[in-house]
């Protein structure tokens, strides 16, 4: 960063000063707790003669505990892209105006999990169900290691609970789908002709203010070759809409490239691994008990509510340590 010249290229400049942050964010977590378990002897001492300090001491263990369980934690994000940003899209599947609901449920309880990890979030698209809840929607999580955490979150994930959309209140099977690709850099990674793309442009739907109800700003891309559709709403400008697609399409790509490079090397190992989006990974149950489990990692919490509420550190912890092994 010091060396003559370093600021004359922005883009790469921005880059290096980006990652040199987040080694110095790790380096000075490193130091200081280090330093921390440096003062427990002093404190264990001093806690023999007086009971305020053995709680002092116990505060002190837990904090270092906590800290060490994510230093931890970040050496398990081995990948090329796990410490990046990450997009992600989630859908509804079978169940109708349940799937819907559980959608948007599923949105709001991933959407507080990245608040909880001090994620910024950039929702990007919705769109509505006829009844109630959401048909998809997808958005940018923009942190240290998002992309490596929600790999933990890709799958299929299943309610079961009394329907709300039932006259009879019987108990309803819905699922909801998880998609996560990595945001990185047009670096000519991924070449995208435009003769493959088909661009539609519509009517942005929602709150939005005048000029997004009423002119056509919403824009849609379909890869023809890979068959994958990428739709964004949130900005005013189509032209900025446009851009931003092409960037979920770009993430994509590099995605499903990822899946397949794993695939190859599973199979070169001997090693049967699901790779798909299509696995069930995780069960909701609300009804006629309440467990959340892990059909992965068989990590259960009781309390469902938690869960929803957007504590998913466990499940994902679970599933990169497994992972690592």
């Amino acid at each position: 960063m010091g060396a003559p010249g370093f600021w004359d290229d922005q883009e790469k400049a921005a880059s290096v000063s980006a990652e040199h942050a987040r080694v110095q964010r790790r380096l000075t977590s490193f130091r200081d707790l280090e330093s921390e378990v440096g003062d427990l002897d002093d404190l264990v001492e001093m806690a023999k003669e007086d009971d305020d300090m053995a709680e002092e001491l116990l505060a002190s263990l837990s904090s270092i505990e906590n800290k060490l369980e994510r230093l931890e934690e970040e050496r398990l994000f081995s990948g090329k892209y796990d410490g990046g940003d990450a997009l992600v899209t989630i859908n509804a599947g079978a169940g109708g105006t349940d799937a819907q609901d559980w959608a948007e449920m599923m949105l709001r309880m991933e959407l507080r999990w990245a608040e909880n990890r001090g994620f910024e979030t950039e929702l990007l698209e919705v769109s509505a169900g006829e009844e109630a809840g959401i048909k998809s929607a997808t958005f940018k999580a923009t942190g240290e290691n998002a992309y490596g955490l929600y790999q933990a979150e890709r799958g299929v994930h299943r309610l079961v609970r009394l329907s709300p959309f039932d006259s009879a209140n019987r108990r309803q099977t819905s699922f909801a789908g998880l998609e996560v690709a990595p945001v990185i850099a047009d670096t000519g990674e991924v070449v995208i002709d435009d003769d493959d793309l088909q661009v539609d442009t519509y009517r942005a739907s929602g709150a939005g203010g005048q000029h997004v109800n009423k002119t056509d700003s919403a824009v849609r891309i379909t890869h023809r070759p890979s068959g994958i559709v990428v739709q964004c709403q949130n900005e005013r400008s189509q032209t900025a809409n446009r851009q931003t697609a092409m960037g979920m399409l770009r993430a994509k790509l590099i995605e499903r490239e990822e899946q397949r490079r794993m695939a190859e090397i599973a199979a070169e190992k001997g090693e049967v691994q699901d790779v798909n989006f299509g696995s069930q990974i995780r069960s909701y149950v609300l009804h006629p008990y309440s467990m959340v489990k892990d059909h992965r990692t068989d990590v259960e919490v009781g309390d469902t509510q938690r869960v929803l509420d957007g504590d998913l550190d466990g499940f994902a912890r679970a599933w990169l340590l497994k992972g690592a092994s």
